[in-house]
C-alpha cells in the first residue's frame, strides 16, 4: 500500500463523517418518520442502512463508469449536480405532502367537548375521534408502507459529493485496489455514521414526553423532511 493511498483512506474516513453529520438530510428524515409513524428503533435502523447503501451506490457507480470510461471530471461534477438537484426537490415535495397530511390529520383528532345526561346528572368530557382508530390501523399498514421505498429512491438520487472529485479520482491514480479501499472505507463511514446519528437522535428525543404535540407528530415530520429539501436544494447542505 501506497503512502498516497493511505493517506486517502485516512481522508475517505474524515470527508465522510464530516461530510454526514453537517448534511441533516443524511439522517434528519429516519428520524422524522420514526417518530411520526412508530417505527421500532431496529426498523429504523436497518431503513437507514438500506438507504445509506443506495445513497453511495449511485455515486460509486457513476464514479466507476467515469474512470473506466475516461470521462472528464467536470462532466460527472455536472452529472452529480443535477442528481443533487433532483434529490432536493423530491424531498421539498415530499415533505410538502407529509406536511399538509399531517396538519389535516391533526385538525381531525383535535381534541373536542361531548356533553352527557344520565338522568339528572349531566357531564362533559374530552375526547378525540381519530386517535385509536388511526393508531390501530397505522401499526397493522407499517409493513404495506410506502414510504421507506419513496425515501430510498430519493437517497439513490441524492449524490455523495465529495465521493468522486476528492477521493475516486485521486485514488484511481495509484491502482484499482486503491479505488476500491477508499470507496469502501467512505461507504462504511458514511451508514456508520447515519446510524449513530439517528440512534442518538432517537434516543434523546425518547426522553421528552410531550403528549400534547403528539396529534402534530406527522406534520412535524413533515417539515422536518421539507426543510432538508429547502437546504438541499438552496443552501447545498
Amino acid at each position: 500500500m501506497t503512502p498516497e493511498i493511505i493517506v486517502l483512506s485516512l481522508t475517505a474516513a474524515a470527508v465522510a463523517f464530516v461530510h454526514t453529520i453537517l448534511g441533516p438530510d443524511h439522517y434528519l428524515p429516519f428520524v422524522a418518520m420514526a417518530k411520526a409513524r412508530g417505527w421500532s428503533m431496529s426498523r429504523t435502523l436497518r431503513i437507514t442502512l438500506f438507504c445509506g447503501a443506495g445513497h453511495l451506490a449511485g455515486s460509486i457507480i457513476l464514479g466507476m463508469l467515469g474512470i473506466l470510461l475516461g470521462l472528464q471530471l467536470s462532466s460527472l461534477e455536472w452529472l452529480e449536480g443535477v442528481r443533487g438537484n433532483l434529490a432536493g426537490w423530491l424531498l421539498i415535495g415530499f415533505g410538502l405532502v407529509y406536511t399538509v397530511w399531517g396538519l389535516r390529520q391533526a385538525w381531525r383528532n383535535r381534541p373536542h367537548s361531548h356533553w352527557h345526561s344520565h338522568g339528572d346528572v349531566t357531564h362533559d368530557h374530552l375526547h378525540t375521534h381519530h386517535r385509536d382508530h388511526a393508531h390501530a390501523h397505522q401499526s397493522a399498514g407499517q409493513v404495506r408502507s410506502l414510504t421507506p421505498w419513496l425515501i430510498f429512491v430519493i437517497f439513490i438520487l441524492g449524490p455523495c459529493e465529495p465521493l468522486i472529485p476528492l477521493l475516486m479520482y485521486p485514488a484511481a491514480r495509484e491502482s484499482m485496489l486503491g479505488i476500491m479501499l477508499v470507496t469502501t472505507i467512505f461507504g462504511l463511514v458514511t451508514v456508520a455514521t447515519m446510524m449513530l446519528s439517528v440512534f442518538l437522535a432517537i434516543v434523546g428525543l425518547s426522553r421528552f414526553k410531550l403528549k400534547s404535540f403528539e396529534r402534530y407528530n406527522h406534520a412535524i415530520a413533515g417539515s422536518a423532511i421539507l426543510a432538508c429539501g429547502l437546504g438541499v436544494a438552496f443552501l447545498g447542505v
